[in-house]
């Protein structure tokens, strides 16, 4: 949600930064509707400040024994003036919110121009992909010769974008989200955190979810929803509190599953795992203040990175380019795999600053060590990383020319030793 008063003091700029993704002027009619809605408010208290003062005329005629019907017939046409006004207030009020809330945030300066994916920028690659010396399979490839991947089990029980993993494959899924969930807790410093997987309508609102992105989400016959990530309740905590600066950074980790419709993606990636309706995440969340969100940014963005490392995987860090930035982003960093089956690079974790976007939505402040008052909070959420992602790019980047697939060594501990599947 965006603060009526930048508009008001830069609508020109205003509409610029919202060009920069692709969007039409808004900032007139915001101002028109501001404008109405701050002219009725005025007239309201006007109306108001007669009345007190009818109040006061009417008990001295009164005490005089004077007529008093014509200050009282004033003072009904009045209140119902203030009525109508105050409605009008209202609905001025309830425009110009549907038309800020629909608003993506707005983008830092340093995010570069470009209408979509193919302007990206890739900022930094770890490896170099490699050249097999036998022909590369998909992970589906993999997983239905080992016996241990079923789409049609799956389809069977739910439909399409589902699957059954069994065995080994199961057990490395397992392995993998704990391995993550450990290192991000135990040495980067997150606080490992369970979350309901169904929240309501303003946990939603507050990450951004609602109202623009209903068709994506599931939601449940009693008006909840199913979290599309653990970004959606991880954020909330921070919900409507004031929180002292000296207890911040908090940062939150979730190891979990997500829901996603995935209204938008009709006819992508229709084999597989790379796109399914349920999925597991570690995600992170950092809450924090303006001065440190840059860094916080940069901090979360390595923790991501060094899962992929420590799997062996060949990666790239890109920076999302402005008509590629995901709504509540200010900025994004996606971390890219190579996946020898695809021969392509995919996306495993988006590392977003949100800055105090957010914060305004869900009226989340922190009060600072110096000075009054109190201030909005920076929310910042990453992927650290999509589990069904890594355990695609484990099988395509580790597969043997004789069907197996090496377990990579941070592995061990939750796969009871194995070094090989298949």
């Amino acid at each position: 949600m965006h603060d009526i008063r930048i508009v008001r003091a830069d609508p020109a700029g205003f509409d610029a930064a919202l060009a920069r993704r692709g969007l039409a002027p808004v900032a007139e009619a915001l101002l028109a509707q501001d404008a109405a809605r701050r002219a009725a408010q005025t007239a309201a208290q006007e109306a108001q400040a007669r009345r007190n003062q009818l109040s006061k005329e009417i008990g001295q005629a009164k005490r005089q024994g004077g007529d008093t019907a014509a200050l009282e017939a004033e003072g009904a046409a009045l209140r119902d003036r203030m009525e109508a006004l105050e409605a009008e207030a209202k609905a001025a009020e309830a425009a110009q919110i549907a038309v800020l809330e629909a608003l993506p945030n707005l983008l830092d300066a340093d995010v570069p121009e470009g209408r979509d994916e193919s302007a990206n920028l890739v900022l930094h690659q770890e490896g170099t992909p490699p050249e097999l010396d036998f022909a590369p399979k998909q992970h589906f490839e993999i997983g239905e010769a080992l016996g241990l991947m079923d789409f049609a089990g799956a389809a069977k029980l739910a439909g399409a974008r589902f699957t059954v993993l069994k065995g080994a494959l199961a057990r490395l899924e397992r392995a993998l989200g704990q391995y993550m969930l450990s290192l991000h807790v135990e040495e980067h410093g997150y606080t490992e955190t369970a979350v309901p997987l169904l929240v309501n309508d303003a946990t939603m609102y507050g990450t951004g979810q609602l109202p623009k992105f209903e068709e994506d989400l599931f939601r449940t016959t009693d008006g909840r929803w199913l979290i599309p990530t653990a970004e959606v309740p991880l954020t909330n905590l921070a919900a409507g509190e004031i929180l002292p600066e000296a207890e911040l950074p908090l940062r939150f980790a979730a190891l979990s599953p997500c829901f996603r419709s995935e209204a938008g993606s009709a006819g992508r990636d229709t084999r597989g795992m790379l796109r399914q309706h349920q999925f597991s995440k570690v995600e992170m969340v950092s809450i924090t203040t303006p001065e440190q969100s840059e860094a916080e940014h940069e901090r979360m963005t390595r923790c991501a990175e060094r899962v992929l490392t420590e799997l062996g995987l060949v990666w790239r860090r890109i920076v999302l380019c402005a008509g590629d930035t995901g709504f509540s982003a200010a900025k994004t960093y996606d971390l890219e795999v190579w996946l020898p089956g695809q021969g392509a690079w995919r996306e495993i974790s988006s590392c977003s600053n949100t800055r105090e976007f957010q914060a305004r939505r869900m009226n989340a402040r922190y009060r600072p060590k110096e000075g009054k008052g109190t201030a909005f909070l920076h929310t910042l959420n990453g992927s650290g990383v999509a589990v069904g992602r890594a355990l695609i790019a484990v099988l395509e980047t580790h597969q043997q020319a004789d069907g197996s697939v090496r377990v990579p060594q941070v592995l061990a501990p939750w796969m009871g030793g194995a070094t090989r599947i298949g």
